[in-house]
């Protein structure tokens, strides 16, 4: 397996995960060979501190440090929340134009103490699709950009499940009749959650930096399926790297 690339110096890699691929093996993973740290370790060589991490079954943006010093300060940022984080999703139903869901979460335990969690989202284009289901003729789905303010374990897939528009592929908090429904007559067998855009500054000059990841051929198919590509060409993450402001 090879890795996409989208950002290397000698102290950072952003990296463009593939949903499916989780980006550190546990004892609790026994079911995994190859995860994403490994891989990418021995693809490029070297020392590599994954920053952060997306689910298994979240596809997009990972940063990686080259050696614990970078590591620490991109940590910090992710700390104090001064990283700016913006994902894609598709997810049933016609959210409002823009709105929060400020809602305590726990951690990876359900039974853990919960712990204030928000994430902002935006509705960036809507669909209608004439197949039944249950009561319903037509089936109303929409992408959304979500952005979390705080790192809480699957916040994105439980805030959206706590206001009943489940993203799309979620086989742990969406709806398994629509995420069939995607399967057959789309053919999308994956999450729909995409970590697209980190804004954060870099770890040694201190620049902002501003990193894109590409959305993967399920997601540009369903794209062009549902006439998104037209109506929001400025989400479709076909750039790489855009600088907000050069290094220093």
């Amino acid at each position: 397996m090879q890795i996409d690339i989208l950002y290397q110096d000698e102290h950072l890699i952003a990296v463009n995960k593939p949903a499916g691929l989780l980006a550190h093996a546990t004892r609790m993973a026994i079911d995994v060979d190859v995860d994403l740290q490994d891989t990418l370790r021995q693809q490029v060589g070297g020392s590599i501190h994954l920053v952060h991490r997306l689910d298994r079954a979240t596809s997009g943006l990972v940063l990686a440090a080259r050696n614990s010093a970078a590591a620490a300060a991109l940590g910090r940022q992710f700390m104090q929340r001064s990283v700016c984080k913006r994902y894609l999703g598709v997810v049933r139903g016609w959210p409002a134009a823009t709105g929060e869901i400020d809602y305590a979460l726990p951690d990876v335990r359900d039974n853990s103490q919960r712990k204030p969690a928000l994430t902002r989202f935006r509705t960036l284009a809507t669909r209608t699709v004439d197949i039944a289901l249950g009561k319903y003729p037509q089936q109303r789905y929409a992408l959304i950009e979500a952005s979390p303010h705080s790192g809480r374990y699957r916040q994105i897939r439980k805030h959206l499940h706590h206001i009943s528009h489940h993203l799309i592929g979620d086989t742990s908090h969406g709806r398994t009749e629509h995420n069939r429904l995607f399967q057959s007559e789309f053919g999308v067998r994956q999450l729909l959650l995409h970590a697209c855009q980190l804004e954060f500054d870099h770890p040694v000059n201190g620049g902002r930096m501003q990193l894109t990841a590409p959305l993967d051929k399920v997601w540009q198919d369903l794209f062009l399926r549902f006439d998104w590509h037209r109506h929001v060409p400025d989400v479709t993450c076909l750039s790489s790297v855009v600088p907000v402001s050069q290094p220093l």
